[in-house]
């Protein structure tokens, strides 16, 4: 996403999170220092510079950190620092997952094997349509991830509201979301959650033209050997192009949309932990036998921090600077007690 469409944006999302009872922050590495939360002038220079940021997965992290440098992280190193500081909500607009051809690749995103391992709940449009979904969906299932579709049967193709592929849950509310959130922490399962939203119709793109960009896309990327973590920027930013820019249009509206049914959600299940302190769990029995009650981490700055924390509530942004200035936007959500 160009300067200055991508600071729009991220300001527009902010102000979406905010009107619906969240305060929202960004998340960068900045000179090896990981930030939970961005100033505005902060979040300017990442709009105008983020494409030159490392981008960042879990495995980055240390790498980052220790040579000092910028980075912008994906979904799976959100969801470790999301998780780092008890944060247990953020919105993305897609996840990664199996790429097309993945059974002879091998490339499978490390969002994937996140989910299975860190208990954050991501709120996104589904799976990014360039990938094999219905193969996303297996390894998600393998990996004991709880997956839902959002007022609707059918999990969701980022760009487009259908993908053919059923989902195992369905939520038609930010309180439904919020209990399963909170059965998930209470009884300690240890892997995350997706909870798929679907594009609104009306800035939905079309299946048809979407697929016909994508598979130009995957062939141009062959052609000239593209490989790794570079090929979902290219392939994205190709699909712009070749949809005259709708591909766009449809990924800035879906962001949007998570951010507002994300912020919902973090204040639901804030309502919702409110309800159940001090008392039996209403949502799982089982923490009788368990006699604990789930508690608000709030985070701890040091040297090697730079967290950014509200009176009231506390918030996490993430921008995925590298790529997701072009492509997605991430909001971790979160209201505190």
């Amino acid at each position: 996403m160009p300067y200055p469409k991508n600071l729009q944006t991220a300001m527009e999302v902010e102000a979406i999170v905010r009107e619906n009872g969240a305060v929202p922050a960004t998340i960068a590495i900045l000179n090896g220092v990981p930030h939970v939360g961005l100033n505005s002038e902060q979040l300017k220079n990442l709009a105008i510079s983020g494409s030159q940021f490392q981008k960042t997965a879990r495995r980055d992290i240390a790498q980052v950190v220790a040579s000092g440098s910028n980075g912008a992280t994906t979904v799976s190193a959100t969801m470790f620092f999301a998780h780092k500081v008890g944060i247990p909500i953020f919105v993305t607009g897609g996840i990664g997952g199996v790429h097309r051809y993945g059974e002879k690749t091998m490339d499978i995103s490390s969002d994937l094997t996140e989910l299975g391992k860190t208990p954050v709940a991501v709120i996104s449009a589904g799976v990014k349509s360039i990938l094999d979904i219905a193969r996303t969906l297996e390894h998600l299932e393998t990996q004991g991830v709880t997956v839902a579709a959002y007022r609707t049967n059918e999990f969701p193709a980022f760009f487009t509201e259908t993908s053919g592929c059923k989902v195992p849950c369905r939520v038609d509310s930010p309180e439904e979301c919020a209990k399963i959130i909170y059965a998930n922490q209470n009884m300690h399962l240890g892997s995350g959650i997706l909870i798929a939203v679907p594009v609104p119709k009306q800035h939905a793109a079309s299946g048809k033209v979407i697929e016909s960009a994508i598979q130009q896309s995957l062939k141009e990327a062959d052609d000239k050997r593209i490989i790794g973590n570079a090929i979902t920027p290219f392939i994205l930013d190709r699909v712009k192009v070749l949809t005259g820019g709708s591909s766009l249009e449809a990924n800035i509206a879906l962001v949007k949309n998570n951010a507002l049914t994300g912020a919902k959600i973090a204040v639901a299940l804030s309502d919702l932990r409110k309800r159940v302190t001090n008392r039996a769990c209403e949502v799982c029995p089982v923490k009788l036998l368990l006699k604990e009650h789930v508690k608000l981490m709030m985070p701890t700055a040091d040297r090697n921090w730079s967290v950014a924390k509200d009176t009231n509530s506390l918030h996490i942004v993430n921008h995925h600077l590298a790529c997701a200035f072009r492509s997605c936007y991430f909001v971790s959500c979160w209201k505190a007690v």
